[in-house]
């Protein structure tokens, strides 16, 4: 109903046709077409040509009435998409659990912050089975995990490797475990501990000791469980848990022995009451991707602080 109505515009603006024709540099007879093609489509004219200078019917004032107030909406979305394309407005939302929500992404929202504050952040920290079902849903832009999600549903993005490490009570240690492959947590902080050897059977070592395990429905608990299974134990666990902090802090008074992440250790305080030991590597060691879902359109935004995420940001101290 609206099409050509930049040409009704500019004659009303003008209340000529030969200097609206003159403006839209096409020809008066071209325009007077085109006008009589909208008035018939309407079904009344829009202009009052017998005065002079020409005039709106009451028709054509209600046209030009709806005509400005689109006008005014089309550049209000224009003034948006610019300010979309700008990052001057738009929102991101992003998942993690317990330790990547407390650790890993706060740097890396706040160096996105940082740089485009107009945008609204949300922070989601939740299990890893909460933190899919709301990426699937749309909930969630991005969620951060080390659990494998279907590649025929999302699209990852690496972010960084992982160790998973075995965490024993000093005192524990000096008395049944081997003090060659002994690590600390200066080692791992600083990397070194990367070139250390696996110390055969270091779980055997532990056999008849108490295990602190998480729940089920985690990369972490598959990994402890399949260590265990290979080396053909099915230990004491005293305590199931829902973080991966409480079972290193349990472990660190002496509870029972943790299987933890390089990236917890790079982040907590140095406990003289807890050391480490390499896993099997082929188990041990997984990849830490950014997930968001394939069918989502991914935003400027999403775009952006993905580009933050893989540029280096440290995950250490």
């Amino acid at each position: 109903m609206f099409e050509g109505k930049k040409y009704v515009y500019e004659v009303y603006k003008t209340r000529s046709f030969s200097k609206a024709a003159a403006n839209l540099y096409i020809s008066q007879p071209s325009l007077s077409a085109t006008i009589k093609k909208i008035e018939a489509r309407l079904g009344t004219p829009i202009f009052d040509r017998s005065t002079s200078p020409i005039m709106l019917t009451e028709c054509g004032e209600k046209y030009i009435h709806y005509v400005e107030h689109l006008m005014d909406m089309e550049n209000e979305f224009e003034n948006y998409l610019n300010d979309f394309e700008a990052l001057r407005t738009g929102h991101l939302s992003v998942g993690g659990s317990n330790l990547f929500a407390s650790y890993v992404l706060p740097p890396l929202l706040s160096g996105f912050m940082g740089k485009y504050p107009s945008i609204e952040v949300k922070m989601t920290e939740s299990t890893t089975g909460d933190l899919e079902k709301q990426l699937f849903s749309g909930s969630l832009d991005l969620v951060i995990d080390n659990y494998p999600f279907s590649d025929t549903i999302y699209d990852r993005h690496f972010f960084c490797k992982e160790q998973l490490l075995l965490a024993v009570p000093a005192g524990l240690a000096r008395e049944k475990g081997p003090d060659t492959c002994c690590l600390d947590a200066a080692s791992i902080k600083n990397g070194s501990y990367e070139e250390c050897c696996v110390c055969p059977d270091i779980l055997q070592h532990f056999a008849h000791d108490p295990f602190l395990l998480l729940r089920a429905g985690n990369d972490t608990r598959e990994r402890s469980d399949l260590l265990l299974k290979s080396a053909g134990l099915a230990p004491h666990v005293p305590l199931k848990l829902d973080q991966q902090v409480t079972a290193y802090h349990l472990a660190c008074y002496g509870m029972g022995i943790a299987f933890v992440t390089d990236t917890l250790i790079r982040h907590v305080p140095d406990d003289s009451r807890i050391v480490f030991y390499k896993l099997p590597p082929d188990i041990s060691q997984r990849n830490i991707y950014f997930y968001h879902k394939r069918s989502r359109y991914v935003t400027r935004a999403m775009e952006e602080f993905l580009k933050i995420a893989g540029s280096g940001i440290p995950t250490g101290q």
